[in-house]
């Protein structure tokens, strides 16, 4: 089948085409949709747009930026969250604004550019022509809320935000064709703020909590074409090492993705969940309540393949509660080649081993995904 595999976003190389040959030729026919490997600065994912857009933008004042590396040379990218940009709304600004509509953010530059060599490789034969070119965006809540410790400037950033996301994909689907594009909406500190309000202040609140946070893809989703594949990652954080936090099971998960379909006020292609490291009922049960509405789901838990019991088991109980659904790891694996830890075999010695050992766990997570589909 062509959608039992889904990559999440971000690879370990530092090009395009290095990113469409090198997974592309070998995954490709159990993809729907590819990414570019989210290279360059996206390889940071948010963390990138406060060095490029916030950082010097003349509303904002940069409260704290990234300590410098160990030769004292200044650095945009974190060590971990503790040391992410900080920035503050300057007074007397109501709410911030973004010129150069289309262009600003810059993933309608990359998407454009990426786009160029999707096609060629297409041409080449090494991309599948039924596959679509992925470009994976985080929503408004995700790109910027957590560089701003006063929840006060989150009301004075996320409408201009959300309106130069609206302006990106607007541009996006004019320079690409809406039937050879698919969007991903990247879900991480959205994911992060359902569950501290579940646990603050129970399920009632914690779905009110995911409606106000997917509002922006309310407003977004006027400028993506019916014919545009449209899909949602659900994230449990990497900055500080897989997984940033561990919820109790996946009840907040399905608050958001429920969410995140009610919102889009049109078709929903794909959704995307994280797993961690139990196959335990109690973990996977609330996906009873989940309501794809037709959406194909990916239980992102490629990350087991080397336990004890290794995916099998996972995939087994996500069976129970779900008819159909395809498999995926948690996260992207862009930022830390040096480090592999969780999301991949202990004996992977080095970068140079990271896209290989990447490669064969996705393929033989798709052969354990058919038998367990064939039962």
């Amino acid at each position: 089948m062509a959608d039992e595999l889904l990559l999440v976003g971000s690879l370990p190389l530092d090009t395009a085409e290095d990113a469409f040959r090198i997974f592309g030729g070998p995954l490709g026919e159990f993809l729907p949709y590819m990414p570019d490997g989210e290279i360059g600065e996206r390889q940071y994912w948010i963390d990138g747009l406060a060095y490029r857009v916030l950082n010097g933008h003349p509303e904002l004042e940069t409260l704290k930026r990234p300590a410098p590396d160990a030769n004292g040379v200044e650095s945009w990218r974190p060590l971990g969250l503790k040391d992410q940009f900080q920035f503050r709304v300057k007074p007397g600004v109501e709410q911030v604004r973004f010129g150069d509509p289309g262009w600003r953010l810059g993933y309608t530059r990359d998407a454009v550019n990426s786009y160029f060599v999707f096609r060629q490789m297409k041409k080449e034969g090494i991309i599948p022509a039924r596959v679509r070119f992925q470009v994976c965006l985080p929503l408004t809540y995700s790109a910027v809320t957590s560089f701003f410790p006063d929840p006060a400037d989150h009301a004075r950033i996320v409408p201009g935000f959300t309106a130069a996301l609206a302006a990106e994909i607007a541009m996006m689907v004019e320079k690409i064709p809406p039937d050879d594009l698919a969007i991903q909406w990247d879900m991480a500190v959205e994911n992060r703020y359902i569950e501290a309000a579940l646990a603050r202040d129970g399920i009632d609140a914690a779905r009110r909590e995911a409606a106000r946070l997917l509002e922006p893809a309310r407003g977004v989703s006027p400028h993506i074409p019916a014919q545009v594949a449209l899909g949602y990652h659900s994230c449990y954080g990497t900055l500080d090492g897989w997984p940033s936090r561990q919820p109790r099971d996946l009840t907040g998960t399905v608050l958001l993705l429920n969410a995140a379909v009610a919102a889009s006020g049109r078709r929903v292609d794909f959704l995307h969940f994280p797993t961690l490291g139990r196959a335990d009922d109690e973990f996977f049960a609330p996906l009873d309540t989940l309501k794809p509405a037709g959406a194909r789901v990916y239980v992102g838990a490629i990350h087991h393949m080397h336990d004890a019991a290794g995916l099998r088991d996972q995939l087994v109980t996500a069976r129970r509660h779900l008819r159909e659904f395809g498999v995926a790891a948690p996260c992207g694996f862009g930022r830390a080649p040096e480090r592999p830890g969780r999301l991949l075999p202990s004996d992977t010695k080095s970068a140079q081993d990271y896209p290989g050992a990447i490669i064969a766990d996705h393929r033989a997570a798709v052969e354990t995904l058919r038998q367990v589909m064939r039962g």
